[in-house]
């Protein structure tokens, strides 16, 4: 098998590596065609374990790019959140999408992995996700291995104490969302608040290139609001939504026809929407696909009245 071969067989897999270490679709690929490079100028008849070589190196790349992340991230405007995988549920998914088809790379799981520190996210994906050796991991990190024991430990913490709650089935998701966007048609504010967790949190990212809240939205009455408030402004903009698979869970995408995209990610737990992420920021819904019209839904009649303001 030659070496490109070889690289091909572990692409799907490095590219899952990548996007949980860094968090956008262009990043993780790039990181992926860097190992590609180191691997080619390799002296390939002496790698035994090829996966796991291709593995830490792409650790490797990723976190030296963690790290200068942090710079830029001082001067993004509002808040960071992962950039989304989107596809339809009937759909085939693209090459990327299917190599981390049922692993968990819910948005849940993502938001609490920029919590992190870039050796404590390397550490967590790396051995919890994928296995790695601490002894490797330790030399990836530059570090002793007692301490890239300890850095996993304290990831596994701050992942298990700050994700937000996500455990419903397939079933349940389309139940809540169902329930969800029914209230929000009909602008029902009680029946919003039924489905939403007292404790519910809504973040948006847009970098300033959209509207979007300065700060996370807490609490059901706030958030209920809000979403009452976002469902006016689309009626008067005739935006256009649709059920899609986001990171492997079901979401939203909303297009207006001034050309603004938004898309809803959902923690559901018990019944009830826990966390809601908006992505609006352009430059990371580069690979989302159109809204099909077939399935598109569409806000109509008179604006209820709810006592929304959206002013959040």
């Amino acid at each position: 098998m030659s070496g490109v071969d070889v690289f091909e067989e572990h692409r799907g897999h490095l590219f899952g590596v990548a996007y949980r270490l860094l968090g956008t679709r262009a990043d993780a690929e790039d990181a992926v065609q860097e190992a590609w490079l180191r691997f080619a100028a390799a002296d390939q008849s002496v790698i035994a374990d090829a996966r796991g070589w291709l593995t830490t190196v792409t650790g490797r790349i990723c976190l030296d790019v963690l790290r200068s992340a942090r710079v830029r991230r001082e001067s993004y405007i509002g808040q960071w959140l992962p950039e989304p995988l989107v596809t339809k549920p009937s759909s085939e998914p693209d090459p990327a999408d299917r190599a981390v088809a049922g692993e968990d790379i819910s948005m849940a799981l993502l938001v609490v992995l920029e919590t992190l520190s870039p050796e404590q996210r390397a550490a967590f994906v790396m051995h919890d996700v994928f296995g790695v050796p601490f002894e490797t991991l330790a030399a990836t990190l530059g570090v002793t291995t007692a301490a890239a024991r300890q850095l996993a430990s304290r990831a596994r913490k701050a992942v298990a104490d700050g994700k937000a709650r996500h455990t419903a089935d397939r079933a349940e998701q389309q139940k809540v969302l169902a329930a969800f966007l029914g209230a929000v048609e009909r602008g029902d504010l009680e029946g919003l608040l039924a489905v939403l967790a007292p404790d519910v949190v809504v973040t948006g990212d847009s970098n300033g290139l959209a509207p979007a809240a300065a700060t996370p939205i807490p609490g059901a009455l706030r958030v209920a609001r809000f979403m009452l408030g976002l469902a006016r402004m689309a009626r008067k903009q005739h935006t256009s939504f649709e059920i899609v698979e986001v990171n492997g869970d079901l979401g939203l995408m909303a297009t207006s026809p001034t050309g603004g995209t938004v898309v809803m990610s959902f923690a559901i737990a018990d019944g009830q929407v826990s966390a809601v992420w908006d992505q609006l920021n352009p430059e990371k819904l580069q690979h989302v696909p159109a809204i099909d019209a077939a399935n598109a839904i569409v806000l109509t009649g008179e604006d209820p009245e709810d006592g929304a303001t959206g002013e959040e």
